[in-house]
Formats: C-alpha cells, sequence, structure tokens
C-alpha cells in the first residue's frame, strides 16, 4: 500500500500539470489553422495561429481585429470592419464608417463598392483581407457575437512567419 501512495505521490504533480494544460487549451487559448486564402496577405493558408478564447470575456470586440467565426459547420478567420449599430460603406477602395471615412492600416485587395448597411445589435460585418476571393460578411451576412470564438494574431508556423499580424 506504501508503494501505491508514493507512486500517487510521485505522479500526482505530472497529473496537475497535465488537467491545466487541458483546461487552458479547452478554455483560453487553442491552435487553429488558417484554411484558405480569404486573409491573404496577412494570414496565409496554413498558417497555424494561436486562438484567444476569453479576452472576448472581459474586453470588447474591436474594429480591425483578426477574428475566429463560427460559420455553419467550419472556423473562419475574419477581420471585424463594422461594429453593432454602425452603418458600413466602402466608395473608391475605402471605408466610412457612419459617413467618416476611417483609414485601414493593414494590406487588403480591392474592395468593390457598396452601400450603406446598417449593423444590428449583438453583430458584426467580418471581410477578409483578400476581398477578391473571401467568404464574408458580404456574403453570409452579418455574425452574432456568440459566433466569434475568440481573436487571433499570433502565427507559430511556419516558423520563418513566426510573430503578430494585424
Amino acid at each position: 500500500m506504501n508503494k501505491i501512495k508514493e507512486n500517487i505521490k510521485e505522479l500526482l504533480p505530472y497529473i496537475i500539470v497535465i488537467m491545466i494544460v487541458l483546461a487552458i487549451k479547452a478554455f483560453v487559448v487553442a491552435p487553429i489553422r488558417v484554411n484558405g486564402p480569404s486573409m491573404e496577405d496577412t494570414l496565409y493558408n496554413g498558417d497555424i495561429m494561436i486562438l484567444d478564447e476569453i479576452s472576448y470575456r472581459f474586453n470588447k470586440i474591436e474594429r480591425f481585429d483578426i477574428v475566429v467565426v463560427k460559420y455553419e459547420n467550419e472556423y473562419l478567420i475574419k477581420r471585424v470592419i463594422g461594429l453593432p449599430g454602425e452603418r458600413v460603406e466602402y466608395k473608391n477602395n475605402k471605408l466610412y464608417i457612419n459617413g467618416k471615412y476611417v483609414q485601414e492600416k493593414f494590406s487588403h485587395e480591392i474592395t468593390d463598392d457598396f452601400k450603406s448597411i446598417t449593423i444590428p445589435n449583438n453583430k458584426y460585418f467580418v471581410l477578409g483581407d483578400n476581398r477578391i476571393n473571401s467568404t464574408d460578411s458580404r456574403i453570409i451576412g452579418f455574425i452574432s457575437k456568440n459566433n466569434i470564438r475568440g481573436k487571433t494574431s499570433l502565427v507559430l508556423y511556419p516558423f520563418n512567419r513566426f510573430g503578430s499580424k494585424k
């Protein structure tokens, strides 16, 4: 019996570490893979990133955050462009929020003009940076806050792309 207690005592720290790691993976961060070209030139197909699943429990979703969106049975990585209650419009490849020009400080493909749309409460307007080849709010509609799994910006792999992407 003492031998069993000694073995349990020896294994206990490892068991605790494994439980902590599993809890962190389940509730705080998780790896996620970019699938497709919709976020190029910021993110590329196959990039492996860290998904922060807890920040939005304490902080607001902000314009230009890169988020992971649950759509049907898959996860899409997109950029938040419009927030609840705002009017969003693109004219001549320029973003207008509530009629005022907002500069985008990231690279993206040309965005076709579209007329002003108002975002409902608890919904978001998201776009891929590769505007020509992106399934985003222009196609799938507004995204419910409940369908935003978290935010991401840290590329882990490939190693030559390691670092924060915004």
